[in-house]
C-alpha cells in the first residue's frame, strides 16, 4: 500500500509522505495534537492528545474558519459570515450547527475519517481504480497515565526497529522520533554556526522541537509532554538496543533518567514496549488507574489489570 509492490516493482513510499502531511494538516485544524507517529508500508500508528478545552474556547468564527478548511459550509453560516442579522429561529439553528461542528473538531473518529478517506481517494486516483483501500476501521486505546503515554510513544517510534527496516532512530523514516532528532540537530547546528548566545532553558526546549508535534517540556510548562526531549530520545534509543539483539553498537546498561523519575522497573518497561498492543485493550495504564477506570465505567476489570 505504501511501500514496494512486489508484483509491479513500483515503490509507493510517497504515500507515506501523504499521510504525514495530512496528519499535520488535520492537527492544525482539529483540537487534536500529535505526540508520536510511525508510517509503515501497510499500516500506521498515531499517539494523539485530544484538547477538548481548546475546542470549547474557540469563538464561533474560529470554529467556522476551521470547518471550512476541510468541508463544505452551510447556507445559514454563509449568511452570518456576510453580516446578515439572523432571526431567532435561524439563530437557534445556527448555534446548533456551530455546536455540532465544534464537537466534531475534537472527535478522533472525525479526524480518522477525514485522514483515511483522503488517502484512499488519492491512492485510488493514482491507481485509476475505485473501492475500498483500508482493510478495516481504526483501533484505539486510551492512555490513562504518564507511563502509558511514554511507553506507547516509544512503542510507536520503535516500529521500524522492531520490523528490522531501520538500524537507528535517525534512519527510521516517517516516524516522529526521526523528525524530532533531525529538528534538534538542525537547531543546535545553526546555533553553533551563528555563535548565538545561550537562551533560557524553556525557550531552547521549545525552539529545538518541531512545532507541528506536541512539545516535550516539564511539569511547570502547561500543555507539554512532561519530560525532557533529550531524556525521551535517550530512553527510546536505549529501549531499541535492548529489544534488538542484532543491532550494532554499544548497549548502554544505565537506566535513563526518565525511568528513574517515573520509578519504572527495567523488565516491566521492556515488556511494555515490546507487547504494547497485546498487553492492554481499550485502556492503557497502571493497574491502579485501570481499576479506577473500571470502577468509573461500572465494570469489574480491564485487560492489563490482572
Amino acid at each position: 500500500m505504501c511501500g514496494d509492490d512486489k508484483y509491479t516493482g513500483k515503490n509507493f513510499d510517497h504515500r507515506r509522505a501523504w499521510l504525514v502531511e495530512r496528519i499535520k494538516l488535520l492537527s492544525s485544524v482539529f483540537a487534536i495534537e500529535i505526540a508520536a507517529y510511525a508510517i509503515m508500508s501497510n499500516h500506521y500508528h498515531l499517539v494523539v492528545n485530544v484538547n477538548r478545552r481548546q475546542a470549547l474556547d474557540w469563538s464561533e468564527d474560529e470554529v467556522i474558519e476551521r470547518w471550512y478548511q476541510l468541508y463544505n459550509g452551510h447556507v445559514l453560516v454563509d449568511r452570518h459570515l456576510n453580516g446578515e442579522q439572523l432571526d431567532k429561529p435561524s439563530l437557534l439553528f445556527f448555534n446548533e450547527i456551530i455546536a455540532k461542528w465544534r464537537a466534531r473538531l475534537y472527535d478522533i473518529s472525525w479526524y480518522m475519517k477525514n485522514l483515511n478517506e483522503y488517502i484512499a481517494r488519492e491512492a485510488n486516483k493514482e491507481d485509476n481504480c475505485t473501492g475500498k483501500y483500508w482493510e478495516g476501521r481504526y483501533k484505539s486505546q486510551a492512555l490513562l497515565d504518564q507511563t502509558a503515554v511514554l511507553s506507547c510513544m516509544a512503542y510507536v517510534d520503535l516500529n521500524p526497529i522492531r520490523a528490522n527496516v531501520a538500524d537507528t532512530l535517525e534512519d527510521s523514516n516517517f516516524t516522529s522520533i526521526q523528525e524530532r532528532i533531525a529538528h534538534f540537530k538542525a537547531f543546535t547546528t545553526d546555533t553553533v554556526k551563528a555563535n548565538k548566545p545561550l537562551k533560557q532553558k524553556d525557550i531552547v526546549q521549545h525552539e529545538s522541537q518541531p512545532t507541528q508535534l506536541k512539545l516535550f517540556g516539564s511539569n511547570h510548562i502547561k500543555g507539554t509532554i512532561p519530560f525532557a526531549l533529550l531524556d525521551y530520545i535517550e530512553l527510546v534509543d536505549w529501549s531499541g538496543r535492548q529489544i534488538d539483539p542484532k543491532k550494532k553498537g554499544h548497549i548502554n546498561k544505565s537506566i535513563p533518567k526518565v525511568l528513574l523519575t517515573l520509578n519504572i522497573e527495567e523488565a516491566q518497561w521492556l515488556e511494555s514496549i515490546q507487547c504494547f498492543r497485546q498487553q492492554y485493550s481499550n485502556f492503557v495504564g497502571s493497574k491502579q488507574r485501570l481499576k479506577q477506570q473500571a470502577a468509573c465505567n461500572d465494570v469489574k476489570w480491564y485487560k492489563g489489570a490482572g
